[in-house]
């Protein structure tokens, strides 16, 4: 991802830039509300999610209505798989419903007097047959709604409603799927059933998708690449879980600061319950290896791994006599104050794979920490997202 200031939008700015614009989308606008000012030049992967992350007011929703064509630039550049729909320079701005875009919101806002099935068809009846990408079957079964077809909107539950509204979006078979904090109306239950959902969309379907939300966990078992904003700026960016693990942004420094880890399922060991993956290591680097509680998947199945900085410990040796399975050897990279003044966050480099450890500044001055320093990352508890 670019976070230069903007240069002027048009055709050529971007092809001097963009080695391939038929697998990017790029971004470049401003857009002034009243006191606030968007001002993004953005190039995101044309495929997988991108989640757009940030506090409140930061732009993250503006961005997307611009996307969509619902706000107006006063100068941008949108091109999305090599195909232009904004362009101020020479006078293109496509309207939202010449735009191939699914959009789906926090509220679905489906269509009280239709049932699910209906509801559906409005969506799907919006592009020709004959351009038709998305399967209805197909997408009932993916988010597992086929059983609602013949319900009104008005006797399901929030997961399933934004399930629908999900669908509905799909089946309009679009170039780009946005999403703006698709989660955030509905409660920690709900939640939790629509995930493994959302999850199934990203693995299986070939549809970039810009993902609106200001939960770190969201992020990090949905994105591929993440964009940080704040006050209508890009202020970091890149693939996920190196990104998360940045000290030079704020949530890194949190308590519930977490690092998001790839990796691949490997062995499983019955007698204990125990599954073991491998991890990601640059060619010639051996791939370090964890083991935790969860039900056997098959060898070279893809998992992503959330381990908080508060869950990992640091020794200047390895010690295999304790209680805690997972020791990775690693150096120390980075140290930064965390939130709580008696803390600090230290960011490790495990062979390759990004790690935060949240220890005490006493921890820290008697280990005498200091970038470069090879230790051993002691980890108390990992979490498999998927």
């Amino acid at each position: 991802m670019s976070s230069e200031r903007m240069r002027p939008p048009g055709p050529s700015a971007a092809s001097a830039d963009i080695p391939d614009t038929k697998s990017s989308i790029i971004l470049r606008a401003r857009v002034r509300h009243a006191d606030f000012l968007l001002d993004l030049d953005l190039t995101l992967p044309g495929r997988g999610v991108t989640g757009l992350f940030g506090h409140s007011g930061s732009g993250k929703t503006t961005c997307l209505r611009l996307m969509a064509g619902l706000i107006k630039a006063d100068s941008g550049y949108l091109c999305i798989h090599g195909d232009t729909w904004l362009d101020t320079d020479q006078g293109i701005d496509l309207p939202t419903h010449q735009r191939a875009v699914g959009y789906v919101f926090q509220e679905p806002s489906l269509f009280a007097h239709l049932n699910v099935l209906r509801n559906l068809q409005f969506g799907q009846k919006r592009v020709p047959a004959g351009q038709r990408r998305v399967d209805m079957t197909h997408m009932t079964t993916l988010l597992g709604i086929d059983h609602l077809l013949a319900r009104m909107p008005d006797s399901l539950s929030g997961g399933e409603r934004q399930r629908v509204g999900i669908a509905r979006a799909l089946l309009t078979s679009p170039r780009l799927l946005l999403m703006d904090e698709p989660l955030a109306a509905l409660d920690l239950k709900r939640k939790r059933e629509i995930l493994p959902y959302l999850q199934r969309l990203h693995d299986e379907l070939d549809i970039p998708v810009i993902y609106v939300s200001h939960s770190p966990d969201e992020m990090a078992r949905l994105a591929d690449h993440l964009v940080v904003l704040d006050a209508g700026r890009s202020v970091a960016g890149g693939p996920i879980a190196d990104t998360l693990a940045r000290l030079d942004l704020p949530a890194s420094r949190t308590d519930g600061a977490t690092a998001m880890i790839p990796a691949t399922a490997c062995e499983y060991d019955a007698r204990y319950g125990l599954l073991t993956v491998e991890l990601q290591a640059p060619e010639g680097v051996a791939p370090g290896r964890l083991r935790l509680v969860h039900p056997p998947l098959a060898p070279g199945y893809p998992v992503r791994l959330a381990v908080q900085a508060r869950d990992v410990s640091l020794a200047l040796h390895d010690q295999d006599a304790g209680s805690i399975l997972n020791r990775l050897a690693a150096r120390v990279q980075a140290i930064a104050p965390a939130e709580d003044p008696n803390h600090v966050i230290v960011r490790l480099d495990a062979a390759g794979t990004p790690l935060l450890a949240r220890i005490t500044r006493f921890s820290c001055d008697r280990l005498a920490l200091r970038p470069g320093m090879p230790l051993w990352a002691q980890i108390k508890a990992v979490s498999l997202l998927q």
